[in-house]
């Protein structure tokens, strides 16, 4: 399998299929049913891609820590979107993007893949070097959004920033000594949101470069949230505005 993206999980797997993902072969073990598989089945016969009933002992072998759920396919590594593409969003839609500095855990990357594909954000950007990629457990936390959501790989941050401001959007970064709440931001326009490292936050030259820091209120003793729920509630409070949710 070397050099080949491994997907485990009934979800995953569906929603890969659902999406039209280049799947090369699909594994299921032997005994397996249920609504998921049947529509698991039904798909890879209707797109010609072969499926090999196994014993368990293979998904042990193969899945890793991942919970396989007797299922698991064979496709080609992960397919990065250019950069440059996400700068133009959707037609009628002013571009909403997320910016990723350095954020180190695969798992707090997929459950923001899942969260920025949920509230309708355009693409989601991260760096190419010292940070989290889209290996298997963040495509597996992002539950389906990876295969949806155009995800970009860029070597600097600031400087991406710049491209996006050359285009036209407005840089909120999310920062805990941020001069304003983050529900004072205007994100109805052309906007990206960049969240931070855990327990780093955002380096000097990204917070330089963002046109506004916005925060999050605090109480008690905990200095700042996981990176995962404190850029849940920026992405949630864009997609609030611009829906027109006022309640």
């Amino acid at each position: 399998m070397e050099g080949k993206r491994m997907l485990t999980g009934r979800r995953p797997v569906l929603e890969a299929l659902r999406a039209g993902t280049n799947i090369e072969r699909i594994f299921v073990q032997k005994g397996s049913h249920g609504e998921a598989i049947t529509e698991i089945l039904s798909a890879a016969q209707e797109k010609a891609i072969p499926v090999e009933y196994c014993e368990k002992s293979f998904f042990i072998k193969n899945a890793g820590r991942g919970n396989h759920q007797g299922v698991m396919a064979v496709t080609p590594p992960f397919a990065y979107a250019p950069f440059e593409e996400l700068l133009t969003g959707r037609a009628g839609e002013a571009p909403f993007l997320v910016i990723l500095d350095h954020l180190q855990d695969p798992h707090n990357l997929g459950a923001l893949v899942r969260t920025a594909y949920a509230a309708g954000c355009h693409g989601l950007v991260i760096t190419q070097r010292r940070a989290a990629q889209m290996t298997e457990a963040a495509i597996r936390t992002a539950a389906g959004a990876a295969e949806y959501l155009p995800i970009a790989r860029v070597v600097n941050v600031a400087r991406c920033i710049e491209a996006c401001k050359k285009a036209g959007l407005w840089i909120y970064g999310a920062d805990m000594h941020g001069e304003s709440l983050y529900t004072a931001g205007d994100y109805k326009g052309p906007v990206a949101l960049v969240i931070g490292s855990e327990g780093a936050g955002l380096s000097r030259i990204v917070k330089e470069k963002c046109d506004f820091l916005v925060r999050l209120p605090m109480q008690g003793a905990v200095a700042s949230l996981n990176a995962s729920v404190a850029g849940a509630l920026l992405i949630y409070e864009v997609y609030r505005q611009r829906a027109g949710f006022n309640n």
